[in-house]
């Protein structure tokens, strides 16, 4: 019996990390919606943004996933720790760097606009980078927050 109560607890966690991603990241991609190249009206690219955010959810779960085999522990970022927040900042970066990267020169998918910072050499745009490496510790707070006051209500 003990094991279901645990498969419970880590399908909480995975499902209150996905869902506190997702509703962080929607409004950090509206946000930077004017560092890229629009088409259509500001309502279709708003509403675009959500299957991005959908994605930053995953990348949220790579994140996580990546974390959890090295140190071992799905509540690894209840109390992260400098070790557990450098492991987030480096995975962040690098995965948010590769889905630029490929997003933007790879398969072409979306375009800056002139006032979209960019980092040197690779040429991919600062604040999706920077996105993914503010938001996930932020993220894993508020999921580790949530999941604790839910076991006391």
């Amino acid at each position: 019996m003990e094991r279901s109560g645990h498969t419970a607890q880590i399908l909480a966690r995975l499902a209150a990390l996905f869902v506190i991603s997702v509703l962080l990241n929607f409004p950090w991609e509206v946000a930077q919606m004017p560092l890229y190249v629009e088409e259509g009206s500001w309502l279709e690219f708003a509403l675009h943004c959500i299957i991005p955010s959908l994605g930053d959810g995953l990348i949220v779960m790579l994140i996580f996933g990546i974390g959890w085999a090295v140190r071992g522990r799905s509540d690894w970022t209840d109390q992260p720790g400098w070790t557990a927040y450098g492991l987030m900042l480096m995975t962040g970066f690098s995965v948010a760097m590769i889905v630029e990267w490929v997003g933007f020169y790879g398969l072409n998918r979306w375009s800056y606009t002139t006032s979209m910072p960019l980092l040197p050499a690779l040429g991919i745009g600062v604040v999706p980078v920077l996105q993914m490496l503010i938001l996930p510790p932020l993220i894993f707070r508020m999921t580790g927050w949530w999941l604790a006051r839910r076991q006391w209500a």
